[in-house]
């Protein structure tokens, strides 16, 4: 069954949990450049996620990418995740920004062109993607949609402590944040926004 065919009202809460976290893992390969696009607690869950896999070298690049500002500072996104991994020992030159971004879709489209300066795009070979996992399904499958087609992508899925696989659905505020992703990826996929992919979440 593809994305754009799913009717969200009757998802259980067992196969919104195979759609959102069983969909991507990460299969170790060392990338190009780690790829974050920005989130109001980027700066605490996926930074140091992705502060890790540079040290472990699976990657010489970090890509920021948001032009959302959260709080009273009125800093961009990505540069509040920048200061963040320069703070941690990350020097300068192995940090790329892009701010102009202000949602998924234009994190991507955004970061072409900062891609294109650094490497050339056509040099970019795997690109390793570190967001939330429920966010993971939806950049990857907008990456897929806008990227060139030659490149491939590992997924390291950082969770913070209320949308974890196991707990996502206890409370109110985490289970309208889930069921809301799950509705983006649908009518995403409806208008053509982002690959329709064809899924199998099993039958309840």
């Amino acid at each position: 069954m593809y994305l754009s065919q799913l009717n969200t009202a009757e998802l259980t809460d067992k196969q919104i949990t195979k759609l959102l976290y069983h969909s991507t893992s990460d299969d170790g390969q060392q990338g190009d450049c780690i790829f974050v696009p920005g989130s109001s607690k980027a700066v605490d869950y996926k930074v140091p996620k992705a502060i890790q896999l540079y040290l472990e070298g699976r990657a010489n690049k970090l890509l920021f990418s948001g032009g959302v500002s959260w709080d009273a500072s009125k800093k961009p996104e990505a540069v509040m995740m920048q200061e963040r991994a320069l703070q941690s020992g990350i020097p300068q030159e192995a940090i790329l920004i892009e701010k102009e971004s202000l949602h998924t879709k234009e994190n991507v489209l955004a970061s072409l062109l900062v891609l294109d300066r650094a490497y050339y795009l056509h040099h970019v070979k795997h690109i390793i993607i570190v967001t939330s996992s429920i966010h993971m399904l939806r950049v990857w499958l907008t990456m897929r949609t806008y990227m060139p087609n030659w490149i491939t992508y590992s997924f390291a899925s950082v969770d913070d402590r209320s949308t974890k696989e196991g707990n996502w659905f206890l409370s109110p505020h985490s289970r309208k944040r889930v069921e809301a992703e799950v509705q983006k990826l649908v009518r995403y996929a409806k208008i053509g926004a982002i690959v329709d992919e064809d899924i199998f979440i099993g039958d309840g």
